[in-house]
């Protein structure tokens, strides 16, 4: 009987503090995507017009990428629409050709349209294998279109890859509401 107590108050202390450590982890991105944003800006001021005329956009502050012939990234990131936070989202990539390397960047994603934008929320958003995005530096932007109502910035911080392309980019969306109703 001790035992099963014993059991019973780990889970529920292991629940608790999970859900404790989620909150940090979310708190931990929203802060990492403020300062991506800012530093993103720095680095390139014309940046701050997409971020002015977009429908919405997704800071993704930390996206890991790695390959040896198969390579694969994961970043977590958040939504802004009408420049204020609604939501986070989740980017995975796999894919298979000559590549090698590891990096670590930081990418956002800027929705020109409503349409563009419900693509994304509905999961339906799809880069092409030829895809790629703008590397971030200064007046990189000026060049920059968008394609199919959606363009691509990354600003590089560690590590050497020959590969910024992001097509097979899975991404997911789960807004602040959806959340709340769990």
């Amino acid at each position: 009987m001790k035992t099963l107590k014993t059991i019973l108050l780990g889970a529920i202390l292991f629940t608790s503090f999970s859900g404790f450590s989620q909150t940090d982890k979310e708190a931990k991105i929203m802060k990492d995507a403020e300062k991506v944003k800012i530093k993103m800006v720095k680095t390139d001021k014309g940046l701050k017009t997409f971020m002015d005329n977009s429908t919405a956009y997704v800071i993704f502050p930390n996206v890991g990428e790695g390959a040896l012939i198969i390579g694969g990234a994961s970043g977590n990131g958040v939504v802004y629409e009408n420049r204020k936070p609604i939501g986070f989202a989740d980017l995975k990539k796999l894919d298979i050709g000559l590549q090698a390397g590891g990096q670590a960047l930081s990418e956002i994603i800027f929705f020109e349209t409503e349409e563009a934008l419900a693509k994304f929320k509905d999961d339906e958003l799809t880069f092409s294998a030829e895809a790629s995005a703008v590397i971030l530096e200064s007046g990189a932007s000026k060049n920059a279109n968008y394609s199919d109502g959606v363009v691509v910035f990354a600003m590089p911080k560690a590590g050497v890859m020959a590969d910024l392309s992001v097509g097979g980019q899975r991404l997911s969306y789960e807004s602040f509401d959806d959340r709340s109703e769990k």
